[in-house]
C-alpha cells in the first residue's frame, strides 16, 4: 500500500523574520520595536524572539550522557542523626553527600560540628570509595574538618586516590560573607596552599579549592557579578597553588566553582555555560589546554519563601532542569521548607526525589548542551560572557579579590543590583508566587524538625573590615507583614481585614477585585468580598457588617465615574479608616480625595509600602 506523505505546512508561504517583523510593526503602530525587550539586572537586552544560531558548538560539560551527582544536604547539628539521614539518602536514590557544617558559607542556622569525633559519627558506615561524591562546605571555624575528615579516611583504609571528595576551602567566600578577616591575603594564601599540599600528599586528588558564587547571589547579586567573582576568587587560589610550587597543569583540577541556580531557566542556563567559557579562557590565557571546570550547582536560597513553601518544590525543579541541562557536575537541592527550619524527612525526600524523576524518568543527561545552537541562550551566554570578562578584569585591576573587597568594589556592585531587586519585589513587577502574588492566609503550619540553630563563635579579631555581604531572601519583606497579621489573629482572634467595595456588576469588579484581594493578602490583609452595590447606603452597611477597618472601592473607570464618590462619602461616614480605589489615578484624583479615597493601588504601585502604611493605621487606637 502505498503511504501518501502528509506536509502540513505545504499551504502556508515560508515564514521569516522580515515577515514577522512586519506584522509585529503593525501592532506597534510606530512604537518603538525595543519596547518588547526585556533586560536582565545587568542591563543585558533579551528580545523577544531570536533566529538559531550558527556556527556554534556544544559547550564541554559532563562527560557525554553521564548523570550529574544527586548531592543530598547533610546539615544536622547531631552527628548520630546526620549518619542516619545520609545512610537513608544513599540508599534512596543520592549519589553525593554535601556536608554543611556549621560556620560554613550556606549554612543557614545549621551544620555539622567540625570535630574528628563528630566527623567520625557522620561518616560511619558510609562507603566513601564507592564512588560517592562527597562535598565539604566548610568556614573559618570549620577549616580543621577538611583534615579531619582526611585523617579518618587515612585511618579507615580506603585508597583516597579512588576516594572522591571536594574539600571546599574558601576562605575568600568567607571573607565576604563575614565582613571582616583576621589575616591579609598573603597570610591567608599559603595557609590554604599548605592544607592542599598536605591533602595531595595524602593521595587525594582534589579539587581542594572552591570558588563559591552563591555568595554574590544570596546577597541579592546579579549573574554577571556572580560570574565575575567565581572568576576572581579561582585566579587568585590558582596563582596561589602555582606560587607554592605546584606546577600550574597540576593545579588546573584543583580548583572548583559553585553556583547558584535560580527559577529563570534561560538566565541560569546561560550563567552555567558561561562560567565554562570564560574558565575555559582563563586557561588558555595561562597556557594551558582547557579542560572542563567542575561545577557544583546549589538551588538559590534567595527564591525560597516561608509561606507557601510547597512552590518552592515547583522552583527547585525549574533550578534543577536548567543547571542539568547547562551542564552541572553535581546538584544539591534545597529542601523547601528550609526558610522556616531544619527539614523534616518528607522535605528531604523531595528534594532528593526532585532529581531522581529529572534524570531516571526524564532523562535529562542523554543530551549534552542541548541549548547549543538555540539563538536566545547562546547570545545571553555570550553577553554575559562579555560583561563578566570586563568586571572580572576591573576586580584584577584593583589588585584582585580581596583588594576589591576591601576597597568596596564586589560590595558597591551587589548593592546597588541589591536594592534595584528590592524596589522590583515591593512593587511586585517581580513576582514571588504564594508571597507576593496569589498568597493563601489559610495555609496549615508546615513541619520542621525541632532543633536550635547552632551559635557561631566569633571569627578571630577583625584587623581588616570591609562590607559584609549578607544572605538574603526576597519574600522577607512580606513575610514581615503575614507574620504581623499572625500576631493580630492570635492576639485578638481576627486578622486585619480589608472590604472589597465592588460597585456595578461582576462583569464590571471582578478583575480589580481580584487584584484587590492579592494585593492586600500578600501583606496578611483579609479580603472581604461583596456583591455588586449600586445603592451606597447598602455598601455602608455591608461595610459595617464585615468588621473591616479598611476598604477598597473596586470597578471599571467608566462605573468609578458615577459612583465612586459617593461610595466613598458612605465608607468614610461608616468609618473605614482608610479607603483605597483600585485603579491608577486619573484626572478625577482630587475630587475623590474630598470624598475620602485616600490611596490608589494597581500594578507597579510600591506595595509594601501601601501595605506598611495600611497596618500603620490599622494599629492606631
Amino acid at each position: 500500500m502505498k503511504v501518501e506523505r502528509l506536509e502540513l505546512a505545504s499551504g502556508f508561504a515560508p515564514a521569516s523574520r522580515e515577515g514577522w517583523r512586519k506584522l509585529v510593526d503593525g501592532v506597534l503602530k510606530g512604537t518603538s520595536f525595543e519596547k518588547l525587550f526585556g533586560r536582565t539586572y545587568d542591563g543585558l537586552s533579551i528580545e523577544p524572539i531570536y533566529q538559531r544560531a550558527k556556527g556554534v558548538s556544544p559547550v564541554a560539560g559532563r562527560p557525554v550522557a553521564a548523570p550529574w551527582q544527586i548531592m543530598q544536604r547533610i546539615d544536622h547539628p547531631d552527628a548520630a542523626t546526620a549518619n542516619a539521614q545520609a545512610l537513608h539518602d544513599l540508599k534512596n536514590g543520592a549519589t553525593g553527600l554535601s556536608l554543611v557544617f556549621a560556620s560554613g558559607n550556606g549554612n543557614h542556622g545549621f551544620g555539622l560540628e567540625p570535630t574528628a569525633n563528630a566527623i567520625a559519627t557522620v561518616l560511619k558506615d558510609i562507603q566513601l570509595d564507592a564512588g560517592i561524591g562527597i562535598e565539604l562546605q566548610i568556614g573559618p571555624q570549620s577549616r580543621m574538618a577538611a583534615i579531619h575528615v582526611a585523617e579518618y579516611i587515612k585511618a579507615k583504609g580506603p585508597d583516597p586516590a579512588v576516594c572522591d571528595i571536594r574539600f571546599g576551602l574558601d576562605p575568600l567566600a568567607a571573607c565576604a560573607v563575614w565582613g571582616h578577616s583576621p589575616y591579609t591575603w598573603e597570610e591567608i594564601a599559603p595557609a590554604v596552599t599548605n592544607t592542599i599540599k598536605g591533602l595531595a600528599g595524602l593521595g587525594f586528588k582534589g579539587p581542594f579549592a572552591s570558588s563559591d558564587g552563591r555568595v554574590i547571589h544570596d546577597a541579592g547579586g546579579s549573574e554577571v557579578q556572580e560570574l565575575a567573582f567565581v572568576l576572581a576568587c579561582g585566579v587568585a587560589y590558582l596563582r596561589a597553588i602555582e606560587q607554592a610550587g605546584i606546577p600550574l597543569g597540576q593545579a588546573q583540577g584543583m580548583v572548583y566553582a559553585r553556583l547558584a541556580a535560580d527559577a529563570d531557566q534561560f538566565l541560569t542556563m546561560a550563567k552555567f555555560r558561561a562560567l565554562r567559557l570564560l574558565w575555559a579562557r582563563i586557561e588558555a590565557s595561562s597556557g594551558l589546554t582547557p579542560k572542563p571546570l567542575f561545577i557544583a550547582a546549589e538551588t538559590a536560597w534567595r527564591m525560597l519563601t516561608q509561606r507557601d513553601p510547597y512552590v518552592n518544590m515547583l522552583r527547585a525543579t525549574m533550578a534543577t532542569f536548567s543547571a542539568g541541562l547547562a551542564g552541572s557536575n553535581a546538584t544539591t537541592v534545597l529542601p523547601h521548607t528550609l526558610a522556616l527550619g531544619l527539614p523534616d524527612p518528607f522535605a528531604r525526600r523531595m528534594a532528593r526525589n526532585t532529581q531522581l524523576v529529572l534524570l531516571e524518568e526524564s532523562n535529562l543527561a542523554k543530551v549534552s548542551d542541548p541549548a547549543a545552537g538555540a539563538g536566545g541562550i547562546e547570545a545571553l551566554t555570550s553577553e554575559l560572557c562579555n560583561a563578566a570578562w570586563a568586571l572580572f578584569q576591573e576586580t584584577e585591576k584593583a589588585g584582585g579579590i580581596f583588594a576589591a573587597l576591601q576597597q568596596g568594589l564586589i560590595q558597591s556592585k551587589v548593592a546597588g543590583t541589591r536594592k534595584l531587586r528590592e524596589a522590583n519585589i515591593a512593587k511586585r513587577s517581580e513576582v514571588l508566587t504564594g508571597a507576593s502574588e496569589f498568597p493563601n492566609l489559610h495555609e496549615s503550619e508546615i513541619a520542621v524538625l525541632k532543633v536550635t540553630p547552632v551559635a557561631l563563635a566569633p571569627y578571630g579579631e577583625p584587623k581588616f573590615k570591609f562590607d559584609a555581604l549578607m544572605p538574603m531572601r526576597l519574600a522577607e519583606p512580606f513575610e514581615k507583614l503575614r507574620d504581623k497579621s499572625d500576631a493580630m489573629l492570635k492576639a485578638r482572634g481576627a486578622r486585619p481585614k480589608v472590604f472589597l467595595a465592588n460597585l456595578g456588576r461582576p462583569s464590571d469588579f471582578t478583575e480589580r477585585a481580584m487584584f484587590a484581594r492579592s494585593f492586600f493578602e500578600a501583606g496578611g490583609i483579609e479580603a472581604v468580598d461583596s456583591e455588586g452595590f449600586a445603592n451606597a447606603d447598602k455598601l455602608a452597611a455591608a461595610f459595617k457588617a464585615s468588621g473591616a477597618e479598611l476598604a477598597c472601592l473596586c470597578s471599571n473607570d467608566k462605573v468609578y465615574t458615577e459612583r465612586a464618590e459617593a461610595a466613598s462619602r458612605a465608607l468614610q461616614a461608616a468609618g473605614a479608616r482608610e479607603i483605597y480605589l483600585a485603579g491608577r489615578p486619573t484626572e478625577d484624583k482630587a475630587s475623590l480625595g474630598t470624598a475620602g479615597v485616600t490611596d490608589f493601588i494597581f500594578a507597579g504601585s510600591d506595595a509594601l509600602t501601601k501595605l506598611e502604611n495600611a497596618y500603620s493605621r490599622i494599629e492606631q487606637p
